[in-house]
């Protein structure tokens, strides 16, 4: 078994920590090791679609706006760069 240091952890949140594994009559060590199996516990799937589809489908709940696509100048002639 492997065995971890978690450091800087806030006093608040350890004294939140240590609150919770108390009401249940548990180690803080077994309390937080609880947590993190639980928060673990649901795989993260992959995002169906690409990037844009799944902007659009979060913006769409609020609405979006018609934009005018300019019409298509022709191509200009290449800079001459040489001297």
């Amino acid at each position: 078994m492997v065995s971890r240091t978690i450091r800087n952890l806030d006093e608040q949140l350890k004294n939140r920590l240590r609150m919770r594994a108390a009401s249940r009559g548990r180690l803080m060590e077994d309390e937080a090791r609880d947590i993190l199996r639980a928060a673990l516990a649901t795989e993260l799937r992959p995002k169906k679609g690409n990037l844009a589809t799944r902007i659009r489908s979060r913006m769409a709940k609020i609405g979006g706006i018609e934009l005018e696509i300019p019409a298509r100048e022709p191509i200009r002639d290449s800079a001459d760069l040489g001297q």
